[in-house]
């Protein structure tokens, strides 16, 4: 019995490094398949393979999911790698996106304060990045001028993610009031688990334990129907709010 399937894995093997030249995959992928048979082959089929035959959101989003746990540096290697060697806006953006997943703050900021400039000082995603990344570094009225120049820009600059950040603003500020409708209007429109995190956390802050409460059940529910491996970020927001519930 151990011989047929040593023969079927190495067949496998042989077929997946076959694909991993062929499509242009990276060569560490040979390291994967040939070291941790038969492991790393089915773990090669399930990030490349699969979503090639099925395409589809759902196929993509698993396939990135894993790619994240496997190697959550990718993207911020790649993106410097980029940036590097054609230091575009279009790159720039992209490294200072993946500085930000990295909370390397201080190097988003610098990355989207140099593509924000000339005929792209307006750019509505390089202001709200830039405003994001000061919000980070605890520098609340910078991001709140930042915010305010988005604002200008009816088309662009007054969706559900600028109202979130203007919201952190305010808060970050004192001004309470104005935070409070910013956060409650994000919630009700941002999709995914972020603005009702951050909501429940403010109202958790300012007095409202009941409301934030509810919203922490209301995070619970919205997960409980994911698919598992499309829960750990709701579960990071989710913890998000219940630490200001608990006063962490």
């Amino acid at each position: 019995m151990l011989l047929p399937g040593f023969i079927l894995s190495l067949i496998m093997a042989v077929l997946l490094c076959w694909h991993v030249v062929k499509t242009g995959r990276e060569q560490m992928w040979l390291w994967i398949i040939i070291m941790f048979q038969p492991i790393g082959g089915l773990v090669y089929i399930a990030l490349n393979v699969v979503p090639d035959i099925f395409g589809g959101s759902t196929a993509r989003r698993i396939s990135s999911v894993a790619r994240e746990a496997l190697d959550p540096h990718r993207e911020y290697r790649e993106a410097k790698a980029a940036c590097d060697d054609t230091p575009t806006v279009r790159n720039r953006s992209r490294l200072a996106t993946a500085a930000m997943h990295m909370q390397r703050y201080e190097e988003a900021e610098a990355l989207f304060r140099a593509a924000a400039h000339g005929v792209h000082a307006d750019d509505p995603v390089l202001l709200l990045g830039l405003a994001n990344a000061l919000l980070e570094l605890h520098r609340p009225a910078e991001a709140l001028e930042v915010l305010e120049r988005l604002g200008n820009d009816a088309a662009h600059g007054r969706t559900p993610a600028a109202a979130l950040a203007l919201g952190r603003a305010y808060e970050g500020l004192g001004r309470v009031d104005e935070a409070d409708t910013a956060l409650q209007w994000a919630s009700q429109r941002l999709p995914g688990f972020e603005g009702l995190a951050r909501y429940a956390a403010f109202m958790a802050r300012n007095g409202r334990r009941d409301e934030a409460a509810e919203a922490v059940v209301e995070l619970d529910k919205r997960i409980a129907k994911l698919k598992p491996q499309f829960r750990k970020e709701g579960r990071a927001w989710r913890d998000h709010a219940a630490q200001a519930l608990s006063g962490r």
